[in-house]
């Protein structure tokens, strides 16, 4: 679990007339790009090390094991499967959604440009978390089931998922309690999933757009943050730092490409915020939402005028996070990457890069640019951006290191995650006590024992330094939500930069 404690101080930069991408972007460390196919490959592998429930035959990470196989039994409920969300053993609703949302939307807009493998691989991600999702919604417009799992009780043990014996406590969200957010963020996912499974499975497609729909009345109907109720489980874990309105509009917005109902889309206007926000988060969706919809308003006759707010908000969007002009708002390190947050940074920078990924993409469909001050913005501009930011990620740093697990020849080896850093149950049959294991393989300099192929950690610090410390939790854990984004990012990248 990754908590958004720490704020960055936003920052203006002086006016720069931009005349080259070279002089937008950071100093380059390597003039040789990553092999992103490898990377892309790798960054959906990754998933299967966060499953939970029964492991399928085809499992390629085999130190893991089945785990939380009576998941929902507390309730009478079934609620096995799904994803751990970071390095602990808890299934929090709200990340998981997000997280199923942006693999969703990856292949919609760049799987024509993964291998047939790959895209495989990444529908039987997505299919992993909508099952459990469909689980959890079984029982709306009365329950809608959030979490699995006592959150403060398991991070005082440092076990494997296969040895948890901390209470499966399950939480819902009721019309009495209400969570508008994480609601909204199950429709989101559910209404994005329907379209990647339209042409491979109509039945389980319609099945997902149905339940979507329940999904957004209810978190419509009864409208409250769900950690108002349900704080103790979920603070200061997954806070709704946002509110629910972004999650409302950005559930319409799906809603409406999966539907193509008009009374979706004038939802998402009629529930449009007044306020600019540079952070796209598994909390703040209102910069996804915009640059969504912002497809619409791209087009040779000028699109929807209704939708028209979304493009001019994407396009500010943009302005803010891109480098070196008057109006960006975001901090970058001296070695070029973007710095958001001082917990888990690197989330936001994939979101970021996967946005600049699918605007570039709606750009060069519609033919157009667009200007942030002096500064014309192109596709070709977008694109080397967000290049620029995963090199970074992928080994090209002051530090030469690559930030995500098994990918090139220095990455982190002692991640803040337990089933990586415990040997697993063929080495160990015997199940790990609460907190026997922290002595022996928590607080030890040796490297974990297993690799966890693909997982992206938290990143480094505002001066490009990384400690590669299991203590070190907001710089060495890795989480679903900061994986997502980064396969379309991956996609688009490896197909328009060969390697």
């Amino acid at each position: 679990m990754v908590s958004q404690h720490s704020y960055a101080y936003a920052r203006l930069r002086p006016l720069a007339v931009i005349l080259s991408i070279s002089s937008l972007s950071s100093v380059a460390y390597s003039s040789r790009d990553p092999n992103y196919k490898d990377a892309l490959s790798k960054s959906i592998t990754y998933f299967q090390g966060q499953r939970s429930g029964k492991l399928p035959s085809n499992q390629t990470i085999k130190w893991r094991s089945d785990s939380g196989l009576s998941d929902g039994s507390l309730e009478n409920v079934d609620l096995v499967g799904g994803y751990y969300d970071a390095g602990d053993n808890i299934k929090f609703g709200l990340p998981m959604a997000f997280t199923t949302t942006m693999l969703a939307w990856s292949v919609l807009d760049f799987g024509q440009k993964m291998p047939n493998q790959v895209v495989d691989n990444v529908h039987e991600a997505i299919r992993w978390a909508t099952d459990y999702l469909l689980k959890a919604s079984a029982q709306l417009p009365h329950a809608l089931y959030v979490q699995v799992g006592d959150p403060v009780a398991d991070h005082k043990c440092w076990v494997r998922p296969e040895d948890m014996d901390t209470p499966r406590t399950v939480y819902k969200v009721t019309p009495s309690d209400p969570g508008s957010d994480v609601a909204g963020e199950t429709a989101a996912a559910l209404a994005a999933s329907s379209r990647v499974f339209k042409h491979l499975d109509a039945h389980y497609s319609k099945t997902l757009l149905e339940t979507a729909e329940k999904a957004f009345d209810f978190a419509n109907r009864h409208r409250a943050k769900y950690s108002d109720s349900l704080h103790s489980a979920v603070c200061p874990f997954y806070c709704s730092y946002s509110g629910y309105l972004d999650e409302l509009q950005w559930a319409a917005a799906w809603l409406y490409q999966a539907t193509k109902n008009s009374s979706y889309l004038q939802y998402a206007i009629s529930t449009a915020a007044e306020n600019d926000c540079d952070t796209f988060s598994w909390d703040n969706k209102l910069p996804g939402t915009r640059v969504l919809l912002s497809q619409y308003t791209l087009v040779a006759d000028g699109g929807d005028k209704s939708a028209s707010r979304f493009g001019e908000e994407a396009k500010r969007y943009i302005c803010s996070v891109l480098p070196n002009l008057q109006s960006t708002t975001v901090q970058y390190t001296p070695g070029g990457l973007m710095y958001k947050m001082n917990a888990t940074n690197l989330q936001y920078v994939t979101t970021s890069t996967f946005l600049f990924s699918a605007y570039a993409k709606y750009l060069k469909t519609s033919k157009e640019t667009f200007s942030c001050g002096s500064t014309v913005i192109t596709p070709s501009l977008l694109r080397h951006h967000a290049k620029r930011q995963i090199n970074y990620i992928l080994g090209d740093n002051p530090k030469g290191m690559s930030y995500m697990v098994g990918y090139g020849e220095k990455y982190p080896q002692r991640i803040h995650h337990r089933g990586s850093s415990l040997p697993s149950l063929q080495q160990k049959s015997e199940p790990f006590a609460c907190g026997d294991a922290f002595q022996s393989y928590y607080y030890t300099s040796e490297p974990n024992p297993n690799i966890l192929i693909g997982a992206v950690v938290g990143g480094p610090n505002p001066d490009d330094e990384f400690y590669d410390d299991r203590d070190n939790y907001a710089q060495s854990e890795p989480a679903t939500y900061i994986n997502a984004p980064l396969v379309g990012s991956l996609a688009y990248l490896a197909a328009s930069f060969r390697s």
